[in-house]
């Protein structure tokens, strides 16, 4: 299980790290996931090596939440001044990852056909 939290913390500080060095406007784990993501393509035998711990991990990923809520819960004040603005991009991104996720099963089930 070492294993996989270093190799975790080890692409979200390189995400980090290129976000910081490159100011990009994105949050630094997301461009660690993605590195990740890229060296699990790359190597594929990472990911069974990778995979038991993982699973530990998601099955325990209700206690990953907890600091995010303890932040909502400091930001409450605020939240109830922009609850509009909120709502707004909570339904405009839902609706905008249906519409995609939709595009994107269609055209993989169009490829698969052929």
């Amino acid at each position: 299980m070492l294993n996989t939290l270093l190799t975790l913390l080890v692409f979200q500080t390189l995400g980090e790290g290129l976000v910081y060095v490159l100011s990009l406007p994105v949050p630094g784990p997301v461009i660690g996931m993605l590195l990740l993501l890229f060296y699990l393509i790359l190597k594929k035998d990472t990911a069974a090596k990778l995979a038991p711990s993982a699973s530990q991990l998601l099955s325990n990923m209700a206690l990953l939440f907890v600091p995010a809520c303890v932040g909502l819960s400091v930001h409450l004040h605020r939240i109830g001044q922009e609850w509009l603005a909120i709502a707004a991009a909570l339904i405009v991104s839902t609706v905008v990852s249906l519409v995609v996720t939709a595009f994107v099963i269609k055209s993989l089930k169009r490829r698969s056909e052929k």
